[in-house]
């Protein structure tokens, strides 16, 4: 299955390779690997971040992540994309999230793995509370991460 929603770690070089196998047409190979960070700003100052928890609606989210998996197919000429979230708590330097792209060429996946993210960042239906040092909170996109993804905007 091209999207998943898991609370148990994955295995990026398994799945890359998985991917890669499928298709000896497969050029180009672009993934994401999102991790637990041990710090973030808060009101403006670094804290230590002890960790997250994920928290989404089965069904609903995996439904929002293959449509933008459907997305990327629509715009690049792309051979395949693998989306894997996890949920749940998670510590730093846990996995979050992997996302590839394959294709013939790598300008495709560049994109399409770029473009995927930027949506997993900004739009997808996760909630994320992190503990740090100074209590927890719940975590929203950054203006930075939402000018990111409006780029991939279609105009009207």
């Amino acid at each position: 299955m091209p999207v998943r929603v898991q609370q148990e770690d994955f295995d990026a070089g398994i799945e890359i390779d998985r991917l890669r196998r499928a298709a000896a047409h497969v050029g180009a190979i672009a993934a994401f690997i999102g991790t637990v960070r041990d710090q973030n700003l808060v009101s403006g100052e670094y804290a230590s971040v002890t960790g997250i928890t994920l928290e989404h609606y089965p069904g609903m989210t995996e439904s929002a992540l293959e449509e933008v998996r459907v997305q990327a197919h629509e715009r690049w000429d792309l051979i395949d994309t693998l989306i894997v979230h996890r949920y749940g708590e998670l510590k730093p330097q846990d996995q979050i999230v992997l996302v590839v792209a394959t294709s013939s060429h790598r300008a495709d996946a560049f994109a399409a793995c770029e473009f995927m993210m930027d949506y997993l960042k900004t739009r997808a239906p996760f909630w994320k509370k992190e503990t740090t040092s100074e209590g927890s909170r719940w975590v929203v996109a950054l203006a930075s991460d939402d000018e990111s993804a409006a780029r991939w905007e279609k105009p009207n």
